[in-house]
């Protein structure tokens, strides 16, 4: 039997994200790149972008290369997953470049497709999500689990962010990473 691209994605992301946990949880991390595919399933049926969304990660934060993904899957969910990957810039702290990957992100998506923002709508929505929980239970002492310890540059990302997705606005998806935004920021940052 022929096996399906997004399950064999799901497979290999189980693999590199064994053992890990994610930020500011005990939570396996794999939860993390299953919503957001759950979540960019609620916009596209295209199993590609699943299948990215649910790799997005990888070779941000696992050994993985995006060779190992491209050899795995193909050139079109490589470059899916490339679009949510930023670079660490690793020979500095990564407090000093927050900023600097953030604009990266911000300025890529003012050019990408529609299939590299569904997943980057995933992304940001299950952090959002997770942000919000957190939120409900230590308050804003959960920015002290990140690298960029301040909540305002964190609502500058995360509305810029919904600014740069608005092509997506008439998805559920979209509108609840609205409604999140102006919970954990205030309404004057989801407008």
């Amino acid at each position: 039997m022929e096996e399906f691209v997004f399950e064999k994605a799901i497979r290999f992301a189980l693999k590199a994200h064994h053992g890990m946990v994610r930020k500011g949880s005990t939570a396996p991390y794999i939860t993390h790149p299953l919503e957001v595919a759950a979540i960019a399933a609620t916009v596209t049926s295209d199993e590609e972008v699943l299948a990215a969304a649910v790799l997005h990660d990888v070779v941000e934060d696992t050994p993985y290369t995006i060779d190992d993904i491209r050899e795995a899957f193909g050139e079109r969910v490589a470059t899916l997953v490339m679009s949510d990957t930023e670079d660490k810039m690793e020979s500095l702290p990564p407090e000093e470049t927050w900023f600097a990957r953030k604009t990266a992100t911000i300025e890529h998506l003012k050019k990408a497709p529609r299939d590299e923002k569904i997943i980057i709508l995933g992304d940001k929505l299950s952090n959002i999500r997770s942000c919000r929980q957190q939120q409900l239970v230590i308050g804003d002492k959960l920015w002290e689990n990140f690298h960029e310890k301040r909540k305002e540059k964190h609502a500058w990302y995360y509305a810029s962010i919904l600014h740069e997705l608005d092509e997506l606005k008439d998805t559920f998806a979209y509108a609840e990473y609205k409604r999140l935004v102006a919970e954990v920021f205030g309404k004057e940052y989801a407008e």
